[in-house]
């Protein structure tokens, strides 16, 4: 995962990461490690950051460059 994400969406919502932290429900070293890409994030951490970013996990993790989340009607479907 291209770390510069994570931490450039943080930032241009002008949050800390200690409240990325607090909502993830994780300290502020460890959310740190997850932007510098020294540990994994775990797949929960990664649905959380793409709700709160309004935002699809595809973008996060950089398969993608458009930021608008998927519509619901698609991933409803089966």
């Amino acid at each position: 995962m291209n770390i510069n994400r994570l931490k450039e969406i943080r930032e241009d919502k002008d949050l800390s990461q200690l409240e990325l932290a607090n909502l993830l429900k994780v300290t502020q070293p460890q959310y740190s490690r997850y932007e510098l890409g020294v540990n994994t994030i775990p797949l929960e951490k990664l649905y959380q950051l793409a709700d709160f970013y309004n935002t699809s996990l595809d973008y996060l993790l950089y398969r993608t460059d458009e930021r608008k989340p998927y519509p619901k009607s698609i991933m409803n479907k089966k």
